[in-house]
């Protein structure tokens, strides 16, 4: 039977909500074109879920995927899967890095990151509080950016001097509108600044994660800590992860709430909280559209009979499957803080459901809940509609969030 042509996804991100609903249109797993690589979009949930916990899933391009040493050479995202850490890992392999790094992200150091969290925050808003009334102001530049930053510096020992480095970079990872020669150029810069960290944190450690990670060692395996590169491809993951996917919740759910005045009503008056802000926006906009790449271990036979051969990647597209309308109905689009289940795919799933989600959960609340309490007459500048997507099929943000913190006096 001759297959269908793969369905090219759009590198600029520019209409990903018309996007997903094409891909669901299509069927549960999709043959796609990731900047000229093949894989099966998965966008049905409970498909999805399923895979991520099949063990005939793996992480490990080198191991598991046969274009890899051609895709080094010239895909764009082949940062995605040429790191080393528990990211790109699989099996004891991803155990083992795992089981060091999550007392990093203890109960007690993220509860402990609370003061942290709105001493930042208040301080940022101190800021914004002098600007005059009805004046536009991006959001995103000047609360949604600075806070992860903030936060993640701190959690990781970064140098206040160093953290401006970090930015520039980390966009780069996400941005698919980069060349290849464009994007290994971004990751050379990535590399210097991590470098740098380590060699500051190795001359002068402290009470900090990177610090940690340096003289973390495998209590429960040989012994013996991360390599030269685990060590800088985790702190790659952990700098990235923290910040870049923070900035997006925040972003949306600004936006969402100030596009959504009947939601922020029931907000106000009780009806839902500050919790509900933040799941129900992980629901409905995640970080994360579609989070490259997995790779079938062995031939994997789909519900509709079709195979999954052994080595071809799998993209997870958590965004389409969050607004599956065989997981949330009808009203899968909507945002609704009421909505009896807001569960969703934002963080994973499995193995490799994301350790920094309490942070992240925590920063988001408190941002949320300190921003629209200080400004209360909050508005956007512009209509929703002219709140342009960033330049990406990975980062689910907007260019720019402009908004008025008072309206003008009349």
């Amino acid at each position: 039977m001759l297959q269908p042509a793969p369905f090219v996804l759009d590198p600029t991100g520019a209409d990903h909500h018309g996007e997903h609903e094409q891909l669901r249109g299509r069927g549960a797993a999709v043959r796609v074109d990731v900047l000229g690589v093949l894989a099966w979009s998965i966008n049905d949930p409970a498909l999805l879920k399923s895979l991520l916990k099949n063990p005939d899933v793996s992480k490990d391009a080198r191991a598991h995927w046969p274009s890899f040493q051609e895709a080094v050479q010239t895909w764009p995202l082949a940062l995605w899967v040429a790191v080393e850490n528990m990211f790109t890992a699989h099996g004891d392999d991803h155990r083992r890095l795992r089981r060091m790094i999550a007392p990093a992200f203890s109960a007690r150091r993220i509860d402990d990151l609370a003061p942290v969290v709105e001493t930042i925050v208040a301080a940022i808003l101190d800021d914004l509080d002098g600007l005059p009334a009805g004046e536009s102001i991006d959001l995103r530049e000047h609360l949604a950016y600075p806070l992860p930053i903030a936060v993640i510096g701190h959690l990781m020992g970064v140098p206040a001097g160093q953290r401006a480095d970090f930015r520039g970079v980390v966009d780069g990872v996400f941005d698919t509108t980069l060349t290849a020669d464009q994007a290994t150029a971004n990751t050379q810069a990535l590399y210097a600044v991590l470098d740098q960290l380590i060699a500051t944190k190795r001359a002068d450690p402290g009470d900090d994660m990177t610090s940690l990670l340096i003289a973390a060692r495998d209590d429960d395996g040989d012994g013996r800590g991360l390599s030269a590169t685990e060590l800088r491809d985790t702190l790659l993951l952990m700098i990235s992860a923290g910040y870049e996917t923070t900035v997006n919740v925040l972003d949306q759910a600004i936006s969402l709430l100030l596009s959504h005045p009947d939601q922020l009503d029931q907000l106000r008056a009780g009806r839902a909280d500050w919790n509900d802000v933040v799941e129900e926006t992980l629901r409905l906009e995640p970080a994360v559209k579609h989070l490259p790449m997995r790779f079938a271990v062995n031939d994997i036979v789909l519900p509709d009979g079709r195979t999954i051969a052994k080595g071809e990647a799998i993209l997870a597209s958590y965004a389409a499957a969050n607004r599956h309308p065989d997981w949330h109905g009808k009203t899968a689009d909507d945002f609704d803080l009421r909505r009896a289940s807001k569960d969703h795919l934002a963080f994973g799933h499995g193995v490799h459901f994301c350790l920094g989600a309490p942070l992240a959960r925590l920063e988001i609340a408190i941002s949320l809940r300190m921003l629209f309490t200080r400004f209360p007459q909050l508005e956007l500048a512009v209509p929703v509609e002219e709140l342009n997507p960033l330049g990406s099929l990975i980062s689910n943000g907007h260019e720019q969030l402009a908004v008025r913190l008072r309206p003008a006096a009349a």
